[in-house]
């Protein structure tokens, strides 16, 4: 499962592109494969974060992936990293001369930075239900999302009102420890961790909040309003960057994720951008032709049946279908005639149809096309 492109950089999303850049220089340096021969995972983080980075720094693709996540992304081509050399590399990001040349030499040399560890508040999956024509217009709703949110008692901070977090005596503040180990004759060890006391976050409350318990969270239900684009197919789900669970201090939102369905309509069948119906006629109006109502999504189209129809005959009605999910245009309508039999004929009836079966011949039936060679025609058009 791909992580999230906002993780792979480390940067927050409200990072801008100086900041991207950045966090994608540093990264660069110590993990393209050229420099980095001795991790073998090096070649795959390189090539994760050079995708992120293609997304991130450009910024139709990065809205894309902010309201709908990697779904956004579908059919959008990306960069091969792995065609840049590490000198490409260097000449594309950083650009040549002495400032360059200084930026490889340095590369791949070690790279330390301290930070404490921040809880990230949890991501929310809620389902909505649209109906074919609110898929195919976009709709505005409100959806009830059950998740932590901030404690309006202590603010946030965990700590009872009056009070405050203090700094990890252990760790200074860092949120992380040093460990020193001697081994016998080849000196010392040094191993770094999170800290134990603090859980990574460089501050402790003492007196904890009577409502969250330190936390500075508590579950509760709130309303967040969903912008459905038009076109959306049910299995998408839409993404709300930061409307999901609160964080820990120092911590950013979860992210809220609206997975749509749609109710199946009796009159059409979706397939793609298009959409198919299905017309019953009779055998007379078939054999005779007639003047036929056919539904589209908002209105009615008038479609002359001509003599002789054939049952799989398709008429198409281009632009009368569903938009286009992120683009312009839409798909087709497409009619597929269905030619019914009638039952139950009174002797009268019969009489007719015997009548007129001995006044038809072979050029009456004269075969055109199949009727699975227009259904294809139909759905290749």
């Amino acid at each position: 499962m791909k992580r999230d492109y906002y993780e792979v950089l480390g940067v927050s999303r409200e990072a801008d592109e100086a900041q991207i850049k950045k966090a994608f220089r540093r990264l660069a340096r110590k993990f393209h494969p050229d420099v980095n021969t001795e991790d073998p995972e090096a070649e795959a983080k390189f090539k994760e974060l050079a995708e992120a980075y293609e997304v991130l720094s450009d910024p139709d693709s990065r809205a894309a992936y902010d309201h709908y996540g990697f779904d956004g992304l579908k059919g959008r081509p990306m960069v091969d990293f792995e065609q840049f050399g590490f000198s490409d590399l260097f000449n594309a990001f950083f650009g040549g001369g002495m400032f360059g040349d200084a930026l490889r030499n340095a590369a791949g040399g070690p790279f330390a930075a301290a930070g404490t560890a921040a809880e990230a508040g949890a991501n929310v999956a809620v389902a909505i239900e649209l109906s074919l024509a609110e898929a195919a217009t976009g709709v505005t709703c409100r959806v009830p999302v059950t998740a932590d949110v901030f404690c309006d008692r202590c603010g946030g901070s965990g700590a009872q009102p009056g009070t405050q977090r203090r700094r990890c005596s252990v760790c200074g503040g860092s949120g992380r420890v040093r460990q020193v180990s001697s081994i016998g004759g080849f000196g010392q060890f040094i191993r770094t961790g999170l800290c134990e006391a603090c859980r990574g976050q460089g501050s402790v409350v003492d007196a904890p909040c009577d409502k969250c318990g330190g936390r500075g969270r508590f579950e509760a239900t709130r309303e967040v309003t969903v912008d459905v684009p038009a076109g959306i197919a049910g299995g998408q789900r839409i993404r709300l960057s930061g409307e999901g669970g609160a964080p820990g201090p120092g911590g950013r939102p979860g992210d809220l994720y609206v997975e749509v369905s749609v109710t199946p309509d009796e009159r059409f069948v979706r397939d793609g951008n298009d959409l198919i119906h299905r017309l019953d006629v009779t055998m007379v109006q078939a054999a005779l032709g007639d003047t036929v109502t056919v539904p589209a999504l908002d209105e009615t189209i008038e479609l002359k049946l001509a003599p002789g129809t054939q049952p799989g005959a398709v008429h198409v009605f281009r632009g009368r279908g569903m938009p286009a999910l992120h683009g312009r245009g839409r798909g087709a309508l497409k009619v597929i005639v269905n030619v019914t039999i009638p039952r139950h004929l009174t002797a009268e009836q019969r009489e007719l149809l015997e009548h007129f079966q001995a006044l038809t011949n072979a050029k009456n039936y004269e075969a055109e096309d199949g009727f699975f060679d227009r259904v294809k025609a139909a759905f290749r058009s």
